[in-house]
């Protein structure tokens, strides 16, 4: 007979197992394939194949346009997903970048030379980090400063254009030493520049425009290089002639778009 009339629980015949938590593979492979773009523009910069260097960091963009999109459009989004991307983001577009023009050009500059892709590879990684903490105020059709996939193209297309034009990089190293440092610094600025994502990839479009986008792809064939950086210089300097026109027709400036009465939004109007 029991002492009393509560049955006894044995503890060790309950198994609660945990789900374990996966990886979402697709997106991840998109990931992936931008971090290896930038690994891969390192080791031919280090081979002194920088036209191949340059190419790998397109590719890294490329690739990095896709993962976010398709993770969206599969539903597969997670948090180990948006750190994994912003980690390969800073070796494709900060790390890789600033070596590379290192190693072309600005070895020749001593103290300056490294100064300068120093600089652009902090101001990258300050970028990325501000990008995660603003992503919620942040007006979703512009990026506050130049976005690092933009900043690595005006370096590394640059670098494409010269090494396609037969034109070494000591030749021209100190116009390399302004342009990284107007691409690094331009990241960490308040200036806006158009994002493209309220362009509706699921909506039709009239006929036209797809024979547009045919004459885009046409016209970049003819010479990729020169077509590329222009198209990037362009952007490159978007950002400024809208903060201008903002500012003429006194429009605010500033892309966040919630209020400055919270404590951690202080400092972010600017």
């Amino acid at each position: 007979m029991h002492d009393g009339d509560e049955p006894s629980v044995q503890s060790a015949d309950v198994v609660v197992r945990k789900r374990r938590k996966g990886i979402y593979i697709l997106p991840n492979l998109f990931t992936l394939g931008g971090l290896f773009g930038g690994f891969y523009a390192i080791v031919m910069a280090m081979d002194g194949r920088f036209e191949n260097a340059a190419i790998g960091v397109f590719c890294a963009m490329v690739l990095d346009s896709l993962d976010g999109r398709i993770a969206r459009m599969t539903n597969t989004q997670s948090a180990f997903g948006e750190q994994m991307d912003s980690l390969s983001d800073m070796v494709s577009f900060g790390a890789a970048p600033a070596l590379i023009a290192y190693v072309w050009a600005l070895s020749t500059l001593g103290r300056w030379g490294w100064i300068a892709a120093f600089v652009y590879c902090a101001c990258a990684a300050l970028r990325l980090a501000r990008f995660n903490v603003n992503t919620t105020v942040v007006d979703k059709r512009f990026f506050q400063g130049l976005p690092s996939p933009a900043a690595a193209a005006l370096v590394a297309g640059f670098i494409w254009l010269m090494t396609d034009a037969g034109i070494d990089g000591e030749q021209v190293r100190w116009f390399a030493f302004a342009l990284t440092l107007y691409a690094g610094l331009t990241m960490v600025t308040n200036v806006p520049f158009y994002s493209f994502k309220d362009v509706q990839m699921k909506r039709s479009v009239p006929f036209a425009a797809i024979v547009l986008i045919a004459l885009g792809i046409a016209v970049i064939n003819i010479d990729p290089p020169i077509v590329m950086f222009g198209l990037f210089v362009l952007y490159g300097f978007s950002g400024y002639g809208v903060y201008a026109w903002r500012k003429a027709k006194g429009q605010q400036t500033s892309v966040i778009s919630t209020s400055t009465d919270e404590p951690d939004e202080r400092g972010l109007h600017k």
